[in-house]
C-alpha cells in the first residue's frame, strides 16, 4: 500500500512561502523545555525546505490556553531551541493574534531559506473551532502548506485542516509520512502473523479499537487495567481491581467475535496484586502473584504476572508485525512496571516490524531505554488510537493525493 498522499519530496519549494504545521507541544517547566523530542523530530522536514530555498513559516499549538493568550504558553522558548539546532536565527513573530503586524513584517522581510515561527495557534479561539477567519489569516502568509503534526491530525482545527480550504498546494512532511507508512501500513497491510497488544486502564477508551483490530489481527493481546473487565466477563472475581461492570457484555461480545474470526485473544493468566494502590504512585509496594481465577477479594491486580509475561512474549516472538498501545500495569511504579518491561523487551528482541502507538507506551519504552530498538514510535497518542480504530483523520484527509 502506497502512502496515497503528496509528500514534500514530490516538489522543490525554492522561493515559495511554505506554512508548516509542526507539533511543538513540548513539556515546559518555568519557561524551560524539559524534553526536546518533538522539536528534534521536526528538524528533517524544516531542513529539507530550508535547503530547497523555501521561506519557511512554522506554526504549532502548545498546551491548552483557556482565555486567549497566556505568557506561559508562548512558543518563544521553541524559537530559541530551533535556532540552536538549525544553526540559524529563527525569527519569532510574537503576535497575540498569531497573524498580526509582527508576523506580516517578518514574512515580508524573508529571504529564501529563512525561518519564521508564529505564536501559539491556540492563542486564537477560532483555532479549535476551525473557523474560517483564522484559517484565512494563516493562508494569507503562504503559497504552500505542509502538515507534519501527526499528534494533532485527528483534530479538524484551522492550522491542521481549515487552512487547506485556502491553500491548494499541500503535502505531508517526513514525520507525518513515517506515521502514515508505519502505523497505516502496519494496520491495513501488515506482514503476518500480525499481533496487536492493548493495555491501559479503561476498556471504554478502546471499544472501537478492540472491535476494529479483531477484523485485522491474527492475535490480540489484552493487558493493563482493562484486562480485569474481560476476566470478570469470563466469570471470575477480580477483587478491588479496575473493572467496568457496564462493559461486561461488550467484553463477552468481543470474546465471541474473536472466536468467530479465528483470532487468538490472549488475556492474562496470572496477576501481581497489591493490598493498597501505591501512594505516591512510585512508593515501594509488596506484590502477591495469583492466578486470575483466584484474585483475593481484598486485593487489586496492578500488573501481569510472570506466566502471562511469558505467554505474551512468546506471542510477540512468533509475529512479523506488532502494534502496541497501552501499558500492562502501573508502569510508573518500578515494581509494577515488570509486565510492561517484559513486553517491551520481547518487542525489542523481535525481528518483527514493531510499532508503538504513542501515549503511555511510548513513554514507557523511552523510559526503559528501548526506544531505538523499535521500528517506529508514534508521536501521537490520541491520533494513533483513532488510526487503530480505522478512522480517517481530518488532518491527513485534507492533504492532496499523490
Amino acid at each position: 500500500m502506497g502512502l496515497g498522499k503528496k509528500t514534500i519530496d514530490d516538489q522543490n519549494y525554492c522561493g515559495k512561502k511554505v506554512l508548516v504545521r509542526c507539533d511543538f507541544n513540548v513539556p515546559m517547566k518555568d519557561g524551560v523545555i524539559t524534553n526536546e523530542n518533538r522539536i528534534n523530530a521536526a528538524l528533517p522536514t524544516i531542513q529539507k525546505l530550508v535547503n530547497d530555498g523555501a521561506k519557511v513559516i512554522l506554526c504549532s499549538h502548545l498546551g491548552k490556553p483557556k482565555n486567549g493568550p497566556e505568557a506561559k504558553f508562548s512558543l518563544a522558548p521553541v524559537a530559541v531551541a530551533l535556532s540552536a539546532k538549525l544553526g540559524k536565527t529563527v525569527v519569532f513573530a510574537d503576535d497575540d493574534n498569531v497573524v498580526g503586524e509582527n508576523a506580516k513584517a517578518a514574512v515580508a522581510a524573508m529571504n529564501n531559506g529563512d525561518v519564521v515561527l508564529l505564536q501559539n495557534t491556540r492563542f486564537r479561539k477560532e483555532e479549535t473551532k476551525n473557523l474560517p477567519e483564522f484559517s484565512q489569516d494563516l493562508a494569507s502568509l503562504a503559497d504552500a502548506y505542509v502538515d507534519d503534526a501527526f499528534g494533532s491530525c485527528h483534530r479538524a482545527h484551522c492550522s491542521t485542516a481549515g487552512v487547506t480550504d485556502y491553500i491548494k498546494d499541500t503535502a505531508v512532511g517526513y514525520l507525518m509520512e513515517k506515521e502514515i507508512k508505519y502505523l497505516g501500513n502496519a494496520v491495513n497491510d501488515p506482514v503476518r502473523p500480525f499481533t496487536a497488544i492493548l493495555g491501559g486502564a479503561k476498556v471504554a477508551d478502546k471499544l472501537n479499537v478492540i472491535s476494529n483490530l479483531l477484523e485485522k489481527v491474527d492475535t490480540l493481546i489484552i493487558g493493563g487495567g482493562m484486562a480485569y473487565t474481560f476476566i470478570k466477563a469470563q466469570g471470575y472475581e477480580v477483587g478491588k481491581s479496575l473493572c467496568d461492570d457496564s462493559k461486561l457484555d461488550y467484553c463477552k461480545e468481543m470474546m465471541a467475535k474473536a472466536q468467530e474470526k479465528g483470532v487468538k485473544l490472549l488475556l492474562p493468566v496470572d496477576t501481581a496484586c497489591v493490598e493498597n494502590f501505591p501512594d505516591p504512585i512510585d512508593a515501594p509496594v509488596e506484590t502477591t502473584v495469583v492466578p486470575v481465577t483466584a484474585i483475593p477479594a481484598d486485593m487489586e491486580g496492578c500488573d501481569i504476572g510472570p506466566e502471562t509475561m511469558k505467554l505474551f512474549a512468546d506471542a510477540v516472538k512468533a509475529s512479523k508485525t506488532v502494534v502496541w498501545n497501552g501499558p500492562m500495569g502501573v508502569f510508573e511504579n518500578p515494581t509494577l512496571a515488570a509486565g510492561t518491561l517484559a513486553v517491551a523487551k520481547a518487542m525489542a528482541e523481535s525481528d518483527a516490524t514493531t510499532v508503538i502507538g504513542g501515549g503511555d507506551s511510548a513513554a514507557a519504552v523511552q523510559q526503559m531505554g528501548l526506544g531505538d530498538k523499535m521500528t517506529h514510535i508514534s508521536t501521537g497518542g490520541g491520533a494513533s488510537l483513532e488510526y487503530l480504530e480505522g478512522k480517517e483523520l481530518p488532518g491527513i484527509a485534507v492533504i492532496q493525493n499523490a
